[in-house]
């Protein structure tokens, strides 16, 4: 309660002719430079969103307003108004369960905090530093946002919300390798006047239960033939199977959300030497970026085509060597950093 809400706006830069770009841009030119130039400097996006960024964000705003005013009634109906269309889209219709199921259970195992919130949807913006000579870039300026702020003792932690399939121990080891928090912490470090110690990973596991569908006529006439040629008989008892109802499934779900084990929080430390490496690199990569936008050369990376065994938004059109029909079927003009949020005025700007 009390804490400023965030608007829906790109934050502006002191001087227009600076790009304001975002970790999210320059992760994604390191992992492939056309895909980067499709995005970032075409403003392409795909028509279609993809289903797990979708309820990603839900998660995230669900968990803003509940560590905002922690009020349960509240998240749940954000929920509902989220997922409006439910009764006729089947992919809402999950993401409102298991949100829905998660958010409960999140509520009821986090009713006490050991931290204190100092900022939520905390947005910065600043200059990227020749780490040479000082200078700021004449061409880029970074910006971000971070989940929160948190208070811990006498010191400051990056609250970092994250939904994964599941937890293991190659999961906390691949948080290490989380380049864009800890940039993000140097950035925050400036704009808030504090120092961060390190970062807080807040890990809620999305389950895997499936909500029973039934069967058809004709699926269940086909198991009854079935079960019949087997009888010795001759009858059989089958009913058609119908489809679990809402109620049942969210107690299957409750269940599942009453383990320990589905939600996690990880406490990782920075290191100021690594600070000054991860602003090493981000310079090295603006450098790149001027070469190949002078050049007009955004090579693909073909070993990104499938990352994470799904294909890149720019797979099909990459695949057409970007053939207009593509993007005018399957593709939109969208501005960048639309992620972005900025505070109300009053909100703290990064200087040096």
């Amino acid at each position: 309660m009390g804490l400023p809400q965030a608007e829906l706006k790109v934050p502006m830069t002191h001087d227009a002719s600076l790009m304001v770009t975002t970790y999210s841009m320059w992760n994604q030119f390191r992992n492939c430079r056309k895909a980067a130039e499709l995005r970032y400097l075409q403003h392409l996006v795909p028509l279609e969103r993809d289903r797990n960024l979708h309820f990603g964000s839900l998660i995230h705003e669900c968990l803003e307003l509940w560590h905002r005013e922690r009020d349960l009634a509240r998240v749940l109906d954000l929920i509902d108004r989220r997922c409006a269309a439910r009764a006729q889209d089947e992919d809402q219709k999950r993401d409102w369960h298991l949100a829905t199921a998660m958010m409960r259970a999140y509520a009821e195992r986090y009713a006490e905090e050991e931290f204190e919130i100092v900022a939520l949807e905390h947005v910065f913006e600043g200059p990227i530093v020749n780490p040479a000579t000082g200078a700021a870039s004449r061409s880029f300026r970074l910006a971000g946002k971070v989940d929160g702020i948190v208070r811990i003792g006498g010191e400051h932690f990056i609250l970092e919300h994250k939904t994964a399939s599941q937890i293991d121990s190659d999961y906390l080891e691949r948080l290490w390798t989380d380049f864009q928090i800890t940039l993000y912490a140097h950035y925050v470090e400036q704009t808030m006047g504090i120092p961060i110690t390190g970062i807080l990973y807040n890990v809620l596991v999305k389950a895997r239960l499936q909500q029973s569908k039934g069967e058809t006529e004709e699926e269940f006439e086909a198991r009854r033939a079935e079960l019949l040629a087997k009888s010795k008989t001759g009858r059989t008892t089958a009913r058609r199977r119908e489809p679990g109802s809402d109620d049942d499934f969210q107690r299957r779900l409750a269940e599942k959300y009453a383990d320990p084990a589905m939600f996690h929080r990880e406490m990782l430390y920075l290191s100021r030497d690594r600070f000054d490496i991860l602003r090493s690199e981000l310079w090295e990569l603006t450098q790149a970026f001027l070469d190949a936008r002078r050049r007009g050369v955004f090579y693909q990376n073909t070993s990104f085509c499938f990352n994470y065994q799904r294909p890149c938004p720019y797979f099909a059109l990459c695949r057409s060597n970007g053939n207009p029909n593509v993007i005018e079927n399957f593709y939109q003009r969208a501005e960048p950093n639309e992620e972005l949020r900025v505070l109300p005025a009053g909100a703290s700007e990064l200087t040096f």
